[in-house]
Parts: C-alpha cells; structure tokens; sequence
C-alpha cells in the first residue's frame, strides 16, 4: 500500500505572539539584533531553567543567539531586548511554546545506540514473556524525549518483531516531548529515505507504505502499526504526569545532558514512581547516573534496573 499527501492531525494549539504595540523600557540593555547582551541572556537562560530545567551555560550564547533571530523576525522585533521584553510583558501570549521550540536540540535517528535494541531483544523482552514483570500481557514502554520520532518507531518495530508472532500479547508505547514542533512530526510518522537509512529492507518493506507523485521519496508508518503509539506534549518536571499506569520500560535518553546534577537526581526519582518492580531505565550512553542518589540497580553502561 502507498500514499500520497499526508494526513494531518490537529495537536495542542500554538500561537504566535503578535508584535509588542507598546515597548516599554524594562531593564534590559537595548542592543542591534545581530548582538545579545549579558543581560538579555541571562533573562532567556533564566527563564528556560524555569520553565524546562535546561541548563544553558555560557557555551550556549551563540547557539541561543543564532536560534532566536527566527523569532525577532517572526514578532518582527528588531532586538534581543525588545523580545525579552515581549516575553515578560505578554506571558500568555504562546511565544513562551516557540521559544522552548527553537531552544530544545532535536537530533536522533532510527535505531540509535543500538545496543539498547540489542538488551531489548534478548533481555527484556523475554523477560516480559516470562512473567517477571507481572501477569499482564501488554507490554507499556515511555519514550520520554521522543523527539521527531525516531526513537519510538524503532522501539515499534522491534516490539511488532518480537511479539507480533506472540499470540495474546500486545505492546503500546507512549511518547512525549517538551517540542510542539517535534510532536507534530513525529506524529505524521513520514521520513525521507536518508533518514530510514538503519532501518532494514525487510522492516522498510513490512512496517512503511511507500510515498506516491508529490511524495515520491517519503515513507510513512503503516496505520495498524503508528496507532500504537500516543504523541502527547509534556513538561517531565510538570507537577503530575498524565498516566496512572505504570510503565515496564521507560526510554530517557539523551535529554539529562542538559540538566544540571539535582535535577537529573530529581528526575529519575520521578521516574521510578513510574516503572513496574523489575521495570528498566534506558538513559544515553552519553550520560550516567553516578554521582546521584537512585533507586535502581545498574546493569549495563546506559541501563538500570528497578529492584522487583
């Protein structure tokens, strides 16, 4: 089966913030557009720690600096300072949503660190199937920073490779990004062919339908397989999260590199109130939990375990 014009789907509003009528002057130096101020980055990474629990170092000045000119332009502001002062002055406005867009880093790819697929297959999956984890016969999987996607259609396919064949067992996975922007994407499941690129022919074949006329070169998720999985927008420092249940495995994979130590503390702690007795923590191999208080038992470089 193919297709050809994708199918939008209506997501959590956003808007964008009209330009500033009246801007008054408020304590940050005025400045061309083309230089941010001390004081206009220290009011932007101040209010991104806030907000998300970013931590933006110095470092990230000209990143921070580079990404926000689409939003001076956007607003048709023509400094950092006069965006500052829409920010503060107008905080309903929904540029808050664009500025944690422009902000958050995005990059992933099908199957990345694979050998987190590897322990699923031949670890956690067939502990599943002995019952370790419970009577259930569904199994539940958060993917917490899923970005554009890739993450949790590889986590699909491998749950449908493994289990598909496995009568009266079922998989879901949910999937949640602070991006409204990632979360639009990801959830039309559609990428060019140099982004399936780790993705098996065989697997192209079986869980894509490939793109006709104005998308030639695009594949998408087949339907039976793409409902399995629930996109929402969610803030992991968010007073509650949305779910009673409680998750066998939970992805949290290269989002902590950019907290500071307590709050990556602060967040596997939550975390854990979310996983099964037995439930597995995959986190970046970039990152380690070392250094911080946790619940869990370390089984790999990556990979933790919550005592049953």
């Amino acid at each position: 089966m193919s297709f050809r014009l994708p199918t939008l789907r209506n997501r959590q509003p956003t808007h964008t913030a009209a330009t500033p009528t009246n801007t008054q002057q408020l304590p940050f130096g005025m400045t061309p557009m083309g230089k941010i101020t001390d004081q206009d980055y220290s009011f932007i990474r101040d209010l991104i720690y806030k907000e998300t629990r970013i931590n933006l170092g110095d470092s990230k000045r000209e990143l921070v600096s580079a990404r926000l000119g689409k939003r001076l332009r956007a607003n048709s502001l023509g400094s950092y300072t006069e965006y500052c002062q829409m920010l503060q002055s107008r905080p309903n406005s929904g540029e808050l949503y664009h500025l944690i867009d422009a902000i958050s880093t995005n990059h992933t790819f099908f199957f990345r660190e694979i050998n987190h697929f590897n322990y699923l297959n031949s670890h956690i999956l067939p502990h599943f199937l002995n019952g370790r984890f419970g009577a259930g016969k569904e199994l539940k999987i958060w993917s917490c920073a899923c970005s554009t996607g890739e993450e949790p259609y590889s986590l699909a396919i491998a749950l449908e490779e493994f289990l598909g064949q496995q009568q009266g067992y079922d998989w879901s996975i949910q999937c949640s990004d602070i991006s409204n922007r990632v979360l639009d994407f990801a959830s039309k499941g559609i990428y060019d062919r140099d982004r399936l690129k780790n993705v098996k022919a065989e697997w192209l074949k079986r869980y894509f339908q490939k793109g006709e006329k104005q998308m030639d070169g695009y594949f998408r998720v087949r339907p039976e397989i793409s409902k399995k999985l629930a996109f929402q927008r969610l803030n992991l420092f968010a007073p509650q999260y949305p779910w009673r249940q409680k998750f066998q495995v939970i992805f949290c994979r290269n989002v902590m590199i950019y907290f500071d130590r307590e709050t990556q503390q602060e967040l596997v702690g939550r975390l854990a109130q979310h996983l099964v007795p037995g439930g597995f923590l995959l986190i970046g191999h970039a990152e380690s939990l070392a250094g911080i208080r946790h619940p869990y038992q370390s089984i790999k470089p990556a990979i933790y375990q919550l005592p049953a």
